[in-house]
């Protein structure tokens, strides 16, 4: 059923938005291809997008499933805890160093701000009083966001050129982007998923306790270091091509244990399901909201994402 939804979702979103746009015309784009404006909309503009929201979307709700499972913590994302602030952060300066709007470049540099962050985040955090507390890794990752996050904003301000050549980008927005463009990220959403799929039963354990994963025999370390290099992989991605969009690794996982339960078997498959239909929606409402113009979609996600994170907080302080 899941796999449906996401089908009809995907194939929405190459149809909401032009008048003149059907899907019996989305279907003879791909089997009886004319060269019509029409069709080459639909292969051109159409398809690199809703490819990319729904593996943005799967990736971002993959790492914030993991990141949720390995820290015990119900608000961990990659968004709450700095990676995505970190990966963007490293993208701007990337940019204000080399003048290049490479994706090459970005994904590189937006692979080693999330992995930095991601650490420093795990460190500040281990320094507060009763140690690696949920708490205490939120406050950190809410801390190393609002500092990173105006660090950016700075060098935005003072580098017009900077700020004219990704301030969509920034925003976090999926326009676009073209099909060469998605190939490149591709590999690395790839790999951080399939590594993900891997340690199911391992974060299933450990999100159980560590010293009952160590009493089960389990290496934690090595499930640890593993987990942090498949979410740097779908984190870093994800920023590289789309730019931060916020909350998917929130909200998702949360909606994957309502429907399988706890285990992350079943969690970590109908995540990335339920993450790309969300910003496939999110990218549908955010281009025919106010038209002929469109929002960004990292814009449109707080609207959805911020009361749920204040209900997460409310439930949290009740227990």
């Amino acid at each position: 059923m899941g796999l449906l939804i996401l089908l009809l979702c995907f194939f929405a979103s190459l149809a909401v938005g032009a008048a003149d746009i059907s899907l019996g015309s989305i279907y003879t784009a791909f089997t009886a291809f004319d060269g019509s404006t029409e069709h080459l909309i639909i292969r051109t503009v159409r398809l690199p997008r809703s490819l990319i929201a729904t593996f943005v979307g799967a990736a971002l709700a993959v790492a914030g499933a993991i990141m949720q499972g390995i820290t015990h913590n119900p608000l961990a994302s990659p968004s709450i805890l700095g990676v995505n602030a970190g990966a963007a952060f490293a993208v701007v300066v990337a940019t204000l160093i080399f003048g290049s709007s490479s994706l090459s470049v970005y994904a590189w540099f937006a692979f080693l701000g999330a992995g930095i962050t991601a650490v420093m985040v795990y460190l500040l955090g281990s320094l507060g009083r009763g140690g690696l507390t949920s708490l205490n890794l939120t406050i950190a990752g809410a801390a190393l966001t609002a500092f990173i996050s105006s660090i950016t904003s700075g060098i935005l301000i003072i580098s017009q050129r900077t700020l004219e050549e990704i301030r969509f980008w920034i925003a976090g927005s999926i326009a676009g982007r073209e099909l060469d463009l998605f190939m490149q990220v591709l590999p690395y959403l790839g790999v951080g998923l399939l590594l993900a799929f891997a340690l199911g039963r391992q974060i299933t354990t450990l999100s159980l306790g560590e010293d009952v994963a160590k009493g089960l025999g389990q290496q934690t370390a090595w499930v640890k270091i593993a987990a942090a290099v498949s979410v740097v992989l779908l984190a870093g991605g994800s920023v590289a091509i789309a730019g931060p969009i916020g909350f998917i690794g929130l909200i998702i996982p949360h909606m994957s244990r309502f429907l399988v339960g706890v285990d992350y078997r079943w969690i970590l498959p109908y995540a990335p399901m339920l993450g790309a239909i969300l910003l496939l929606v999110a990218d549908t409402c955010a281009r025919i909201v106010i038209q002929p113009q469109e929002l960004p979609v990292g814009l449109v996600m707080p609207l959805i994402g911020a009361p749920f994170f204040i209900y997460l907080i409310r439930s949290k302080v009740k227990r």
